[in-house]
């Protein structure tokens, strides 16, 4: 019969470690500290000439994002502040100030010359220009002539 009661009893401790857990959770992304859980999400491409880099970042101000480019790594930055509007009030607010940092290494080096970035409908795109060293290149083959001559 004890050992039911305890049985028991550890079944509320592990129903209250997992809702602590999910509290957790919940205050992180609340708070903007969602920076290891891949915040904004990305997509990234190879065309063989460039890199494309896409990534979701509603709300986010051009003047508040951040792009540094090196050899082979690109970190994307930025901030969102909550504001309100001049003569209201909160009543609700579920979109807080936000802080990210994100950092992608490339697996050749890139040009830091040839980045552009436009941010359209809060959907950032990234061209990143290959360093020429980096880039694919054709290579043609000469014909070269019979060695044997018809006689």
């Amino acid at each position: 019969m004890w050992t039911m009661w305890g049985d028991f009893d550890r079944s509320f401790a592990l129903i209250d470690e997992l809702r602590r857990r999910m509290d957790s959770a919940f205050d992180d992304v609340g708070s903007g500290r969602a920076v290891s859980r891949g915040i904004p999400r990305v997509n990234l491409f190879d065309d063989g000439e460039s890199f494309v880099l896409e990534a979701d970042l509603p709300g986010f101000d051009p003047g508040a994002l951040e792009i540094t480019a090196n050899q082979s790594t690109l970190t994307l930055s930025g901030e969102r502040k909550a504001t309100v509007p001049e003569g209201y009030a909160v009543h609700r607010q579920e979109r807080g100030a936000t802080r990210f940092s994100r950092s992608f290494s490339f697996p050749c080096r890139i040009d830091p010359e040839k980045v552009n970035a436009r941010l359209t409908d809060g959907t950032l795109c990234l061209t990143i220009g290959k360093a020429p060293e980096a880039k694919p290149r054709r290579i043609t083959v000469a014909a070269a002539e019979p060695s044997i001559k018809p006689v």
